[in-house]
C-alpha cells in the first residue's frame, strides 16, 4: 500500500505546581475537579487510554487504547504529574509505546518533547541544549528506549535547535505547513518557493544545517489540522476518517503520507468525546482499508526523503507573525478580551532574561567551586530531578562533583541546581501566549522566578528581588486596579513565598487539627511536640528539625500555636530558640493555657516569636481549605439545622402556596433550595443501604417543586457514586446485590426527575470489561437452568440499557 495516514496528538499542560511545594494546588476555575490536570485527565488523558467504538447501532464494538495507533507526545511536566497523580493513565500511555512498536515494525508511536516547553529561538545556546537534554533524557527514563523524534514547544525553529537535536541523535521533528521556506530534490540545484503554506505535506523532508549535519521534517496538513482543532470535524469519525482518505493525490503513484498536528486535548477536552471521534476514525480507515495507519518513524524509514527543505527561523504554528507572540504586542491574543493589549510581553521577557543572566553569572562563580564542569552538571542534572533519592544523589556527585562532599556543600550544590531549574520553568511558553499578565499562567512563570531570586539568596547571599521588581514595575496591566507585574508579584506571589519557619509554622497549625499533617517537599523530625487542650482551645509547641527534600536545605526550628476557635489562630515558628528560653516558653505557656489565660499565652509567643508570627493565612492552599472546612462544618451544620427546622415550620404553607400556583417568597425559596439541594447531595453520596430509597423519595418530593437544582455538583457526586459501586461490581461481579444497587441507582440518576449529566466512561469500561471476562459463563448456566445466572444476565441488560451500552 502506497497510502499512509498518521494522527500526531501534542498532550501538554503547562506545569503548575507551587514552586515551593512541588505540588499542584487547588484551582478553583476547574471546580468540580481539584486542578486544571485533574480536570483535563478525566476528560481526555483517561479517556484516550480507553476509548470506546460503536457501531452504527450505537453498540460497543471494542474498547482501545488510542494512544497505540496514533503518533503522540506528552510533556515531561505532565508524564512527571500523571505518574503520581494518576498512575494508571500513566500506565496505559506507556504501555500504549510498547504496543505501537509491535503494529509499527519496531518504532513506537511516543516522541520526546523540549523539557518544560520553552520557546526555543528566543532561548540562549545553554538553556537550547538543557531544554532537549532533559526531554531526551526523562523520555528514556520513562519508556525506555531513545526517541526518534522531538516536538518542539509551538513548533518554533530555528537552526541552531535544530542542529544540536541532530546531534544528540534525534531524527525528525514536526513543523506547521507555512514554516517551510523552499524545497529543491536531492542532488539538484534549483530551489522551489512553497511558502505560505504550498509546501506538499505528503513526504519527508531533509533540512541541512550549518553544521553539516541534517534531520528530517514532516509538515502536517495545515488545513485539516485547523478543521480539527477549530471546525467540528471530530463531531464524525466517520466524516473525519474520509476527509483524511480523501487528501491523497489519487493521480500519483508515489508513497503518500497524510497527517495532521493538534493539540491532543482537542480529543476529548476542547471536544467532548473527541476520543471517541478520533477511536472510530481509525477503526474505519482499517475496516475499510482507506490507507495503512502508520507513525513518523515507520514511515521514515520505509520511504526517505526525497527533497531537502529550508524552513523560515523564528516561525511557529501559533503565531502568524512568527515567534512575536512570546516577546511583543504582535495582536495574537484569545479574542476575550478584544480591547486590551499585550504591551507587557516585551518588558516581562527583558525581566526574566536579566534574571536569567544574573543567574548565571552566580552560578558561574558558584557551582564552580563544587562541580567539575557546571554546565554539563545542569545538563545532566534531570538524573536527579528523576530519582531523588540519596543514593543517587551521592553517585550523581561522585560522578559530577569535584570532591568528597560536606553534607553543607551538598545542599549548596543541589541549591544552585534547583536555581537553575527555576530558571529554565520561568520561561514557559503559556506564560506569554493570553491576554493579561496577572492570567494564572503568567503569574506561575512569575512565580517560579520569585523560587530561583529565593535559591540565589540562600546559597549565595546575592538579593536580586529588587532589581526584578524594578523590571516588573515597567511591565503594564490591562487591569487598572493591578497597574503593573510588580504589584501583582507583591500581592499574589510574595504572600505565597515559603521559607523552612514559615513551613513548620504550616507544620504547627496543621498538626492540631490533624495527625500527619502533609508536608509535601519537605520533612520535620521533632524533637519535642507538646499537643494540649482546654475547652475549645488547643496549644501545640515544639522543637522540629526541618529539611527540604528538594535542596537539602534544613534548619532546627522552634515553634508555638494556639486555637482560639473559628478562625482565630495564634501561631510563631523562628530558628531555634536556645534551650534555656525554649524550656522556659514551654513552661510557661502550657501553664497559662491550661488555667485558660489565653492573653497571656499570646503575649508570651509574641515575645518569642516577634516578626516570625503567623496564623490561618500562612498555611498552605490545600491544608488552608481542609482546616477551614472543618472549622466551618459544624457551624454549617447548625445552620442547616436550623434551616431544617425553619422549612419543616413553614412547608405546610409553602406546600398551600405551590397547589395555588402562588410563586415562593424569596426567603421560603432559598430555604427550600438549599435543604433540597443539601439533602439531594449527601443522599447520593451515602453509603448507607437506605439511603437509595430516602433518595427515591425525595427525588419525587422535589419534582413537586419549582426548585433550581445544583446539577452540576449532583451530577460529579452521582458520577463519583457510580463509579464506586461499578468498582465493587468489579471486584465482585456475582454479587447480585451490587448490581440491584447500580440498577437503582441509575434509575434514580437517569430520571426525568432529575436529568443529571453522568461521564459514564469509567462505568463503560468496566461493564465491557466484565462482559469480556463473565458474561459468557453465565449465558451458560443461565442456559442450563441456573435462576441465579438468569438473575444476573437481566441485571446486565438493564445496566446497559441505563449507562447506554449495547453490545454487540
Amino acid at each position: 500500500m502506497t497510502h499512509y495516514i498518521c494522527i500526531h496528538g501534542h498532550f501538554y499542560q503547562p506545569p503548575r505546581e507551587n514552586p515551593w511545594l512541588e505540588e499542584v494546588e487547588m484551582q478553583d476555575s476547574a471546580w468540580p475537579y481539584h486542578d486544571w490536570n485533574d480536570r483535563i485527565t478525566a476528560e481526555c488523558y483517561g479517556p484516550n487510554a480507553a476509548s470506546r467504538i460503536l457501531n452504527e447501532q450505537k453498540r460497543i464494538i471494542n474498547i482501545v487504547n488510542n494512544y497505540s495507533k496514533i503518533s503522540f507526545n506528552f510533556g515531561p511536566t505532565l508524564l512527571t504529574w500523571l505518574e503520581r497523580k494518576a498512575p494508571t493513565v500513566y500506565y496505559e500511555i506507556l504501555l500504549a509505546d510498547q504496543i505501537s512498536q509491535q503494529n509499527f515494525s519496531g518504532h513506537g508511536s511516543a516522541l520526546a518533547q523540549v523539557y518544560n516547553h520553552m520557546i526555543m529561538p528566543l532561548a540562549n545556546s545553554r538553556d537550547k541544549r538543557t531544554q532537549i537534554i532533559w526531554g531526551l533524557k526523562d523520555f528514556e527514563h520513562r519508556f525506555k528506549r531513545a526517541p526518534e523524534g522531538m516536538w518542539l514547544a509551538e513548533t518554533a525553529v530555528d537552526l541552531e535547535t535544530l542542529d544540536i537535536m541532530a546531534e544528540l541523535g534525534l531524527k525528525f521533528t514536526i513543523l506547521a505547513p507555512r514554516q517551510a521556506k523552499r524545497i529543491r530534490k536531492i542532488g539538484t540545484s534549483n530551489w522551489l518557493d512553497v511558502s505560505q503554506e504550498r509546501i506538499d505535506p505528503k513526504a519527508a523532508y531533509l533540512c541541512r544545517l550549518p553544521s553539516g549535519r541534517y534531520i528530517n521534517i514532516f509538515f502536517y496538513d495545515g488545513q485539516t489540522s485547523r478543521e480539527i482543532a477549530f471546525a467540528g470535524l471530530l463531531n464524525n469519525g466517520n466524516f473525519f476518517a474520509e476527509k483524511l482518505a480523501r487528501l491523497f493525490n489519487r493521480q500519483s503513484s508515489e508513497s503518500q503520507l497524510v497527517h495532521v498536528g493538534t493539540d491532543g486535548e482537542s480529543y476529548g477536552h476542547h471536544h467532548r468525546f473527541g476520543d471517541m471521534a478520533l477511536a472510530y476514525c481509525l477503526y474505519h480507515i482499517e475496516k475499510k482499508n482507506l490507507a495503512k495507519i502508520t507513525i513518523y518513524g515507520e514511515f521514515l524509514e520505509k520511504h526517505p526523503a526525497s527533497f531537502e527543505v529550508e524552513v523560515f527561523e523564528n516561525s511557529s504554528w501559533s503565531c502568524i507573525h512568527g515567534i512575536e507572540r512570546w516577546r511583543s504586542n504582535c495582536g495574537c491574543q484569545s479574542g476575550i478580551n478584544p480591547n486590551w493589549q499585550q504591551n507587557w510581553r516585551a518588558p516581562l521577557r527583558e525581566a526574566m532574561d536579566w534574571l536569567r543572566d544574573k543567574l548565571t553569572e552566580l552560578f558561574d562563580q558558584q557551582a564552580s567551586k563544587y562541580l567539575k564542569d557546571p554546565w554539563t552538571a545542569r545538563d545532566n542534572y534531570i538524573e536527579i530531578i528523576l530519582n531523588r533519592s540519596e543514593e543517587n544523589l551521592t553517585k550523581w556527585l561522585s560522578h559530577y562533583g569535584k570532591k568528597d562532599l560536606s553534607k553543607e556543600e551538598k545542599a549548596k550544590v543541589r541549591q544552585l541546581l534547583e536555581m537553575q531549574r527555576q530558571a529554565q520553568l520561568m520561561y514557559t511558553s503559556c506564560g506569554w501566549f493570553f491576554d493579561e499578565v496577572s492570567g494564572i499562567e503568567t503569574v506561575q512563570i512569575m512565580s517560579y522566578a520569585a523560587r530561583a531570586i529565593q535559591m540565589a539568596k540562600i546559597a549565595a547571599d546575592w538579593d536580586l528581588e529588587t532589581e526584578y521588581l524594578s523590571l516588573l514595575a515597567k511591565v503594564p496591566s490591562n487591569i487598572k486596579e493591578l497597574d503593573n507585574a510588580a504589584t501583582i508579584y507583591q500581592q499574589i506571589i510574595s504572600p505565597q513565598i515559603a521559607d523552612l519557619p514559615r513551613v513548620a509554622a504550616h507544620y504547627a497549625i496543621s498538626s492540631l487539627f490533624t495527625k500527619n499533617p502533609d508536608l509535601f517537599s519537605y520533612t520535620a523530625h521533632n524533637e519535642v511536640f507538646d499537643r494540649v487542650e482546654f475547652g475549645k482551645h488547643k496549644l501545640a509547641i515544639g522543637k522540629t528539625i526541618l529539611s527540604s527534600k528538594i535542596t537539602g536545605e534544613e534548619a532546627p526550628i522552634t515553634f508555638a500555636v494556639m486555637y482560639l476557635g473559628d478562625q482565630n489562630i495564634v501561631a510563631g515558628a523562628r530558628h531555634y530558640l536556645d534551650n534555656g528560653q525554649f524550656d522556659q516558653l514551654r513552661q510557661k505557656a502550657k501553664t497559662a493555657f491550661l488555667k485558660g489565660k489565653s492573653a497571656e499565652v499570646i503575649s508570651l509567643i509574641d515575645k518569642s516569636f516577634g516578626e516570625h508570627s503567623y496564623s490561618l493565612w500562612h498555611l498552605f492552599k490545600d491544608e488552608q481549605r481542609k482546616i477551614v472546612s472543618q472549622i466551618s462544618d459544624p457551624l454549617i451544620a447548625d445552620m442547616g439545622r436550623s434551616m431544617q427546622r425553619m422549612f419543616k415550620d413553614s412547608l405546610p404553607l409553602m406546600k398551600t402556596m405551590n397547589e395555588l400556583n402562588i410563586p415562593l417568597p424569596r426567603a421560603f425559596y432559598a430555604i427550600a433550595r438549599f435543604i433540597f439541594n443539601h439533602d439531594l447531595l449527601q443522599l447520593i453520596l451515602d453509603d448507607d443501604e437506605q439511603s437509595l430509597s430516602k433518595l427515591q423519595e425525595l427525588t419525587q418530593e422535589v419534582n413537586l417543586w419549582s426548585i433550581k437544582l445544583d446539577k452540576k455538583a449532583l451530577s460529579f457526586a452521582a458520577t463519583k457514586k457510580l463509579n464506586t459501586l461499578m468498582n465493587l461490581w468489579l471486584k465482585s461481579p456475582e454479587d447480585l446485590a451490587v448490581l440491584e444497587r447500580i440498577r437503582l441507582s441509575l434509575d434514580i440518576f437517569n430520571a426525568d426527575l432529575l436529568q443529571l449529566d453522568l461521564d459514564l466512561w469509567q462505568a463503560q469500561n468496566i461493564y465491557f470489561a466484565l462482559y469480556k471476562k463473565i458474561y459468557q459463563q453465565k449465558e451458560q448456566q443461565a442456559k442450563q437452568g441456573n435462576q441465579t445466572a438468569n438473575q444476573w444476565l437481566k441485571y446486565f441488560s438493564e445496566i446497559g440499557a441505563l449507562i447506554r451500552v449495547r453490545l454487540s
